[in-house]
């Protein structure tokens, strides 16, 4: 009788202590400091370079050498007057116009490169009456993480969603 009540004691000691590991190991794996380690960079920082010089744009695109693989689409506006998009014969088949009005890059920018130009030009140059120096044309362009398909390999241009939202409806290998 005796050992079955000490059986017990040691029994409910050990739920108890049980009980509370959960809550202990969160206590460690939140507030341990750990020394040494590896810098990692998630993200990307992308910058647009302009040069404006006898009614022609060139638009360049760069990225910061810590950033991850993007790629690349830009369009230009100006209210003014109307506008060409130019392709350089060396630059054949990078930049691409899409039915949305952007040019696209067609390949991905990696981190610390930067995209070939793309030459916007005024059509009707205006007169003496406007100096280049007080001319504004726009230029927004925007990134999107490199996409992956499922063979491993990035996917085309051609094929982003650049909505912003990717597709996760359907799961492989897992439950949802």
């Amino acid at each position: 009788m005796k050992k079955k009540q000490i059986f017990l004691g040691f029994l409910a000691a050990g739920l108890v202590l049980a009980s509370s590991v959960g809550s202990a190991w969160a206590y460690f794996t939140t507030y341990v400091e750990a020394r040494g380690g590896e810098v990692i960079s998630l993200g990307d920082e992308t910058v647009v370079k302009e040069k404006f010089s006898e009614w022609t744009k060139e638009i360049r695109i760069t990225s910061d050498a810590d950033s991850e693989p993007v790629y690349v689409r830009a369009k230009a506006f100006c209210s003014a007057y109307d506008f060409e998009y130019i392709d350089p014969s060396e630059n054949k088949d990078k930049w691409a116009p899409g039915a949305d009005d952007y040019y696209y890059y067609s390949e991905i920018l990696k981190g610390g490169s930067e995209t070939t130009e793309l030459l916007v030009h005024i059509k009707d140059v205006p007169g003496d009456e406007v100096d280049q120096k007080d001319f504004n044309m726009v230029v927004i362009y925007e990134t999107t993480p490199v996409q992956y398909g499922e063979n491993g390999e990035p996917l085309p241009a051609s094929e982003i969603d650049w909505s912003g939202k990717l597709d996760i409806t359907r799961v492989e290998g897992g439950v949802e």
